[in-house]
């Protein structure tokens, strides 16, 4: 199991490469790609996107196996990355 540490890792790599697919202006990222984006397992994974998904930053496509298709920065998930962003730079 995931330490904390680790699950917050997991949660900003998502995000962070959602992000960058928002700045390649592409609006999503399926599953696959994401997971390859982050290299993480697929139960960590999907793990990451329930919790964000739930925190309204992002939007969740989920297979019949509960694991990511396609997803989606939110308007919220993106405020968010800019104001993350800023504190950054």
């Amino acid at each position: 199991m995931a330490t904390l540490r680790e699950r917050r890792q997991y949660r900003e790599a998502v995000l962070r490469a959602l992000y960058l697919a928002v700045t390649d202006n592409r609006t999503s990222l399926s599953g696959d790609a994401l997971r390859e984006a982050v290299d993480l397992p697929g139960q960590d994974l999907a793990a990451a996107c329930r919790y964000l998904a739930d925190e309204g930053l992002i939007s969740v496509d989920w297979t019949s196996h509960r694991t990511p298709t396609t997803v989606t920065l939110t308007h919220e998930g993106l405020r968010h990355m800019e104001t993350e962003e800023d504190r950054e730079g």
